[in-house]
């Protein structure tokens, strides 16, 4: 019998850490050469580790939710007679390994440094001097409980509608004016079932935020931490547009059904040579933006382990069907868990949408390290007034949508992202240059 001890891998992705999501084996399972064992979350993708031998796990590094650093421990094998001297080669140069360098983009169009802020001298100043902790305040005497609900100020028809519940009102937290209102009343009864129809109190619960989830969160975090973000809404006639996709479903044989998201990601694509500043990524750390001269879309997926942003490479060589296939391809392997880690990474703008959902305007969350994200809204119907080719205003029932924008205040102002939008908006409202090469 020989112990061997399978490292966890450099997965290529010059990552120092991955995150445990699931054990398939535990400690005194038998695992078979090339079985999956354990799935491990690196960036935004989940890889499965195979057994590279026979035999029995007598450790594991740690329970779901931990991180494994590249190149420690990450299971221990009981492996009957001697293991193969190429196994024990790829182990050793796992052990060995470091992150490397994320890869260059070959398409970078230019790169601009950008200045810094030093840290404040306030900053400095309180941790080289904190100042001690305020003395604890005096804990004030407990109010006196209300003996009844007539001394509660509140309404009659607020008081009558308690009394038929067999609510005590001294019980019901008031507004800040101390005054009890129908409002407050509903909100005590949706958390105490035993009064009228009030739905059931749920126990609470509480759940270990892992895998894409903590990912999501901790991603979101450092963007809003990081990030200024600003947002801005336009308005768009997309009546003509919506004719254009449905003929062109009308005639497209065997090809996939079109969804406005296709033909919105030509748009942009077309929009953004004019403006370079929004096709960006930006290395805080280095003070430098990348602009980018090809387009890797990223495109929001919401899957059952939270939202995921799988990337279409290279958009702005896609035709509309291309760019329909990638999307029904990309989002179906994100909800399955199947995408590829290179699917998963490289973005340089992101466009977001809530589909059936729908939303009047949003205020999407950057992508970080890019630099703005691109958020369709709900199409709805409304009249709206139209200058005919007489020069004669009439209403008419318009197709129109919102489209949001949120960019980085630091590399992004105001005026361009404006400028981007209406020019994005000039071309949806002239559908038939989308199609022009």
């Amino acid at each position: 019998m020989a112990k061997f001890t399978f490292n966890m891998p450099d997965i290529g992705e010059g990552i120092a850490e991955a995150e445990i999501v699931q054990w398939h084996k535990q400690v005194g399972d038998t695992v078979q050469e090339d079985e999956e064992f354990v799935d491990m979350m690196t960036d935004k993708a989940t890889v499965p580790m195979e057994s590279p031998v026979n035999g029995k796990i007598l450790e594991i590094a740690g329970g779901e939710g931990d991180m494994v650093s590249i190149g420690s421990m990450l299971v221990v094998i009981e492996v009957e007679g001697e293991v193969p001297d190429e196994v024990v080669e790829e182990n050793e140069i796992a052990a060995e390994a470091t992150p490397a360098p994320a890869p260059k983009d070959d398409d970078v169009e230019e790169r601009i440094e950008v200045e810094n802020p030093d840290p404040s001298d306030a900053d400095d100043a309180m941790a080289a001097d904190p100042s001690p902790p305020p003395a604890p305040s005096p804990t004030p005497a407990p109010k006196p409980e209300a003996k009844a609900d007539t001394k509660v100020l509140a309404t009659p028809a607020v008081r009558k509608r308690a009394k038929d519940l067999g609510v005590d009102l001294a019980q019901v937290k008031p507004a800040e004016d101390g005054r009890v209102r129908h409002g407050d009343l509903d909100q005590f009864l949706s958390y105490n079932s035993g009064y009228g129809s009030a739905a059931p109190t749920r126990e609470d619960e509480e759940k270990k935020v892992i895998g894409m989830r903590r990912r999501i969160a901790e991603n979101m975090a450092a963007s809003k931490r990081n990030i200024p973000h600003f947002s801005y809404v336009e308005e768009v006639d997309v009546t003509d547009l919506e004719e254009l996709r449905a003929q062109l479903n009308a005639n497209r044989g065997d090809k996939p059904k079109l969804t406005i998201l296709p033909m919105l990601i030509t748009a942009i694509c077309k929009t953004l040579p004019d403006f370079p500043m929004i096709n960006a990524r930006y290395d805080d750390e280095a003070g430098v933006v990348t602009r980018y001269g090809a387009v890797h879309m990223g495109m929001a997926a919401q899957t059952d382990a939270g939202l995921m942003v799988p990337v279409i490479k290279n958009a702005q060589a896609k035709n509309l069907w291309q760019l329909a296939n990638d999307i029904s391809r990309l989002a179906d392997a994100a909800r399955n868990g199947i995408a590829k880690s290179e699917e998963m990474q490289g973005g340089t703008l992101t466009v977001t949408s809530l589909g059936p959902l729908g939303g009047v305007a949003t205020t999407p969350v950057i992508n970080r390290p890019e630099v703005a994200i691109i958020g369709p809204n709900r199409i709805i119907e409304r009249p709206m007034y139209v200058t005919g080719s007489d020069g004669a205003e009439r209403i008419e029932k318009r197709k129109l949508m919102n489209i949001s924008i949120s960019c980085d205040h630091r590399v992004v102002d105001g005026w361009d992202a404006a400028s981007f939008v209406q020019a994005l908006k000039k071309l949806l409202e002239a559908p038939a240059l989308i199609l022009v090469s």
